[in-house]
């Protein structure tokens, strides 16, 4: 807090610093403020587990588009509350391009991404996480590359944090990519999972483990159960209000799992769910593109076109009025008549050759 003696420029360069240094506490007193970017599956529970996280007894409304609403949370007593944005992409990946609104140059060092995959879809999964992940990537990198020019300092601060989470020595240091940002995934609807075949599970299991330690990822699985929302909940408290990390782990594929990021290792996963045989015949660039064509052959993946959601809001069932449609439908059929006209006309017309 500014003190009664301090000037306009003591003031100013207090707020500076403060912008400059968004981790450091200064005094005791400032208040912290982060990011929280919910993406993944159409109906996958993102809502559910952000309701959950700020402990509000709501009942969840389908997303349209791009939706933001807030936290805030107080460490102790006489202190200021802390504060944390949530924002949830809307649509599954018909929307990629909303993506880059809330991630931006002045809120990049505080901002974190949770993707919500739903279980109990494996053959969306691969698809769903991969354009999501991808697009958010470029955009955050271009961000990074763009401070390079302008902000040096934070570029690198940036880049650096990336592997806070993955020990020097970690055996793995060399054979993984972390993702720009804090990432966390969560695998949503393990209810529904749990009753999968057990080679079913196996695959899935594996493959998330390995793609999330690749990314430096944190991975938990959640579904309605109370003790599991819990689960996730602390992930994403840490996240968002610093909050003590938990360093518990679970990597029993019969049971739900809990990886905090830098806890798990290649060698834990194991090799990819494939005889040696059928590796050799796959064709791969990079370990990612191995464990995708490897759980691709169990669980082929929808085609982009059947993932998107109706590009056309105004056509999507769920917010229907029908006042407004019948008007809609009257004005579409007056189109269409006009267009056969015109069509009628333009054809009658004689054109100099």
């Amino acid at each position: 807090m500014p003190k009664p003696s301090d000037t306009l420029w003591d003031i100013a360069k207090a707020e500076v610093e403060k912008k400059e240094n968004p981790d450091s506490n200064g005094d005791g007193m400032e208040f912290w403020e982060k990011s929280l970017f919910f993406m993944g599956n159409k109906n996958g529970g993102k809502t559910t587990i952000i309701l959950r996280c700020l402990d509000r007894d709501e009942t969840p409304k389908p997303t349209l588009a791009l939706e933001y609403t807030f936290g805030r949370r107080a460490k102790g007593h006489n202190r200021p509350k802390d504060i944390a944005h949530f924002w949830e992409l809307g649509g599954g990946t018909s929307l990629l391009d909303l993506i880059r609104i809330p991630i931006t140059s002045d809120n990049i060092r505080t901002f974190a991404v949770i993707l919500v995959l739903d279980l109990s879809k494996p053959n969306e999964l691969w698809p769903t996480m991969d354009s999501l992940l991808q697009v958010t990537r470029s955009h955050v990198e271009k961000i990074i590359t763009k401070l390079g020019k302008t902000n040096p300092k934070v570029a690198t601060e940036i880049k650096q944090r990336m592997w806070n989470n993955v020990l020097k020595d970690h055996p793995d240091h060399e054979l993984i990519d972390p993702f720009p940002i804090p990432l966390v995934i969560i695998g949503s609807k393990y209810d529904i999972f749990h009753e999968f075949d057990s080679e079913m599970r196996k695959i899935m299991c594996k493959t998330l483990r390995f793609v999330s330690h690749y990314y430096g990822a944190s991975l938990v699985f959640t579904s309605k159960s109370e003790a599991l929302l819990l689960k996730a909940r602390v992930l994403i408290n840490h996240l968002a209000f610093g909050f003590d990390r938990s360093k518990s782990i679970s990597v029993d594929q019969n049971k739900p799992l809990f990886i905090p990021a830098g806890l798990d290792s290649l060698n834990q996963i194991g090799p990819p769910p494939a005889s040696d045989s059928d590796i050799g015949k796959l064709h791969a660039h990079t370990p990612l593109d191995l464990w995708k064509k490897i759980f691709e052959k169990t669980f082929p993946p929808k085609s982009t076109v059947d993932l998107k959601d109706v590009s056309d809001p105004a056509q999507d069932p769920q917010y229907a009025e029908y006042e407004v449609d019948a008007m809609r439908a009257q004005k579409n059929q007056e189109l269409e008549q006009y267009k056969r006209n015109a069509s009628k006309s333009w054809k009658e017309m004689e054109f100099e050759s």
